[in-house]
């Protein structure tokens, strides 16, 4: 029995859902998702979106709580928004945004310039005797977290120093050097 597929999703005011045979399609003030659905019904009420599974098969169980994980994340993007900090640990790392290119400077022979998607909005802090930070805003959250897995890709951390690009708050496990 999944206990997350059984908590109703409150919609908080400014938030409005259309459901059609297998889409529902969510709108707010920050913009709007659409998410195809299988194997499970919804029932809005009062303001309150429940999700209910066709039957006990397995298939059924199994898509019940992802759906309504996928769905309440989908009313929380357009009514908050989602937010990934990135943090450039490693000497003469840098980063720059223009607009929706970002420039980062890693430390190879060349800098990376990655061109975002229009969701997605980038931000960059450099403040002095202080990592940069990479801050991305979206209302998409499988779209931030891409695109921050992406960007995390370009030099991953490694165990010996610790350098490389991190999430904010990230624990990287550390590894001992050479014994001499």
């Amino acid at each position: 029995m999944s206990r997350i597929g059984n908590s109703p999703i409150t919609i908080p005011d400014g938030v409005s859902i259309e459901i059609s045979a297998n889409k529902i399609l969510v709108k707010g003030k920050l913009g709007e998702i659409e998410q195809e659905f299988f194997d499970v019904s919804l029932k809005m009420n009062d303001g309150i979106l429940n999700i209910e599974r066709n039957s006990d098969e397995k298939a059924h169980r199994s898509k019940h709580g992802l759906y309504r994980s996928l769905i309440n994340n989908m009313v929380i993007g357009v009514s908050q928004g989602w937010t990934k900090e990135l943090e450039l640990v490693g000497v003469g790392y840098r980063a720059s945004a223009q607009g929706q290119k970002l420039e980062l400077a890693l430390g190879f022979s060349h800098s990376i310039v990655m061109n975002l998607a229009n969701e997605v909005k980038v931000e960059t802090v450099s403040e002095k005797g202080a990592n940069p930070i990479i801050k991305l805003t979206s209302f998409d959250k499988q779209l931030v977290g891409q695109v921050a897995a992406k960007i995390r890709s370009f030099r991953k951390p490694e165990p010996y120093k610790g350098k490389g690009i991190r999430f904010v708050g990230e624990q990287i496990r550390r590894k001992a050097g050479k014994q001499a």
